[in-house]
């Protein structure tokens, strides 16, 4: 895993950084569509906030420890133990921030986080092929291509193909308790 200098901090997403949120998340809609759809008001974000409720996922604000801004999201998805002990990776950056560097050093971050504090031992990144960002920031931080699978999620009101990239743990890697022995 590439180490990076970071400039950036990861703050869990509550609700109160709804406001802030679907404000950049608004400004952003050039950079995001047809790769995501987040949420751009009050009830929108309360329902995407309900899916962190059980612990199968993650969200994160990724801001720029000089200033405090949220430069973009990351999320751990649908985390998964016993012997995958694996998740999915989701991030978009905001447009204030964009092209500076800061999701490179978040999803870092994020992967610090997964491999040490939460004991995961694979990521995997699902993304568009024309999504040339998005596909940047893996490449940079290790992950290796897995393959391309059509129609894999529905954005944007379309079945969108995906390119799956994934990368595990570095060793020494300590197990999550829930991983069998035999």
């Amino acid at each position: 895993m590439l180490q990076i200098p970071s400039r950036v901090e990861l703050h869990p997403l509550t609700l109160s950084d709804q406001d802030e949120f679907c404000t950049l998340v608004r400004a952003s809609s050039e950079l995001h569509l047809p790769w995501m759809r987040l949420p751009t008001n009050a009830q929108e974000f309360l329902d995407w906030m309900r899916r962190f409720d059980d612990g199968s996922n993650q969200g994160f604000l990724v801001r720029v420890r000089d200033t405090g801004a949220a430069a973009g999201t990351v999320n751990i998805n649908s985390i998964i133990r016993g012997r995958y002990q694996g998740a999915s990776l989701g991030y978009a950056a905001f447009a204030p921030s964009a092209g500076q560097g800061y999701m490179t050093e978040g999803v870092a971050a994020t992967m610090r986080y997964a491999f040490t504090d939460l004991r995961l031992h694979r990521l995997e990144a699902g993304i568009q092929p024309a999504n040339k960002a998005s596909l940047a920031i893996v490449q940079r931080l290790g992950f290796r291509y897995e393959g391309l699978t059509p129609a894999y999620l529905y954005i944007d009101g379309a079945w969108r193909d995906h390119e799956r990239w994934s990368i595990t743990a570095p060793n020494p890697w300590t197990p999550d308790p829930s991983l069998p022995e035999v």
